[in-house]
C-alpha cells in the first residue's frame, strides 16, 4: 500500500513540473528562440573580439604565443617555419570560438630580433597563432604559429 502511494505521489509531482513547463512555454513570445540565433551565430562558431587591443586577456594569449613560439623555435625551421627570436608587439584582430574550452585565432604582430618586419605593420611581421584555453584545467596550449598571409 505504502508504495502505491509513494508512486502515485511521485507521478503527481511529474504532472505538476510538466504543467509549470507547458506554462512557461506558453508565455515566451513567438518567435523568440528564432530570433537568438537569426544573427547568423551559429554554435560552436567564430565570434569577432571587438577591442582585441583593450582586451588583456587577449593580448596576454599573444604575449603567450610569441613565447611559446620562441621556446620551441628549432622545430620548424627546415620546413621554411619561422627560425628567429620573436619579439611581441600587440595583437592585431581575434576570434574566439567555444569548444572543449575556448579555441582562440589571432593575429600578432612581432617584430624580428634581426630587424624589421614585412606586410606594412610598422610593429614588424605578421604571424597567425592558434591558443587553446582550459580555464577549469589553468591550461593554454599552442596548436599553431606561422607568417600570416600577405
Amino acid at each position: 500500500m505504502s508504495r502505491v502511494i509513494a508512486a502515485s505521489g511521485a507521478c503527481a509531482l511529474i504532472l505538476v513540473l510538466l504543467v509549470a513547463c507547458a506554462a512557461s512555454a506558453a508565455r515566451t513570445e513567438p518567435g523568440a528562440a528564432r530570433r537568438l540565433w537569426d544573427d547568423g551565430r551559429k554554435v560552436g562558431g567564430r565570434t569577432e573580439v571587438t577591442d582585441e587591443e583593450g582586451d588583456r586577456e587577449v593580448q596576454d594569449l599573444g604575449r603567450y604565443s610569441v613565447e611559446e613560439h620562441n621556446r620551441r623555435r628549432g622545430e620548424g625551421c627546415e620546413d621554411g617555419g619561422v627560425c628567429g627570436r620573436l619579439e611581441f608587439a600587440r595583437v592585431v584582430s581575434a576570434q574566439r570560438q567555444v569548444v572543449s574550452g575556448v579555441k582562440y585565432y589571432l593575429r600578432v604582430a612581432a617584430a624580428e630580433e634581426n630587424g624589421a618586419g614585412t606586410n606594412g605593420v610598422s610593429d614588424g611581421r605578421v604571424f597567425d597563432a592558434v591558443v587553446v584555453v582550459k580555464p577549469w584545467l589553468q591550461s593554454r596550449a599552442l596548436v599553431r604559429f606561422a607568417p600570416a598571409d600577405a
